[in-house]
């Protein structure tokens, strides 16, 4: 009867799981190429395409790989968007030069995103280059339930010692 058991329990399944496999131990294969995190690949097929980065108060922050012709506001389409909290009226491109120094680059969309009239003139909107960093700046906005949280554990840790005092 242990026998049976054993069988049924243990070899079976290491049978079972040794057929099925499809790739081996060691090996990789593209199709099963995981991007962990915020890394998100809009490139272009057989196109030109360049490694940047966006952090700070957007939906999905992260790595993107983009084309080379892309600018601050499609990559900030792709990152999903600025959130509540942002502030656009200062945005920063941190761009590493050839001769490793560093260059920042402040950027104002609100310039053109709250203009009364609509002109012929164009856009003077900042293109990316390889290894940019957009840095989106903002301030947490607190809300009513956020408020009530933060009194209602500061009244009970009060309550909690006023009645550790009496005792």
């Amino acid at each position: 009867m242990r026998k049976i058991l054993l069988i049924m329990f243990f070899i079976i399944p290491v049978l079972t799981f040794s057929q099925d496999a499809k790739y081996e131990i060691g090996t990789r294969n593209a199709d099963m190429q995981r991007y962990n995190g915020g890394f998100y690949d809009y490139s272009v097929p057989g196109g030109v395409n360049i490694k940047v980065s966006i952090w700070g108060f957007v939906r999905y922050p992260g790595k993107y790989i983009v084309p080379n012709y892309t600018n601050v506001l499609d990559l900030l389409s792709y990152a999903g968007g600025p959130n509540e909290e942002a502030h656009l009226d200062e945005l920063r491109i941190i761009r590493i030069n050839p001769d490793s120094t560093q260059a920042m680059l402040k950027f104002n969309l609100e310039d053109y995103s709250w203009s009364e009239a609509l002109s012929n003139q164009v856009l003077n909107v900042p293109e990316l280059k390889a290894g940019d960093i957009l840095s989106v700046p903002g301030s947490q906005k607190y809300y009513f339930r956020d408020w009530l949280s933060m009194a209602l554990s500061i009244f009970s840790a009060l309550i909690s010692l006023a009645i550790l005092l009496t005792r």
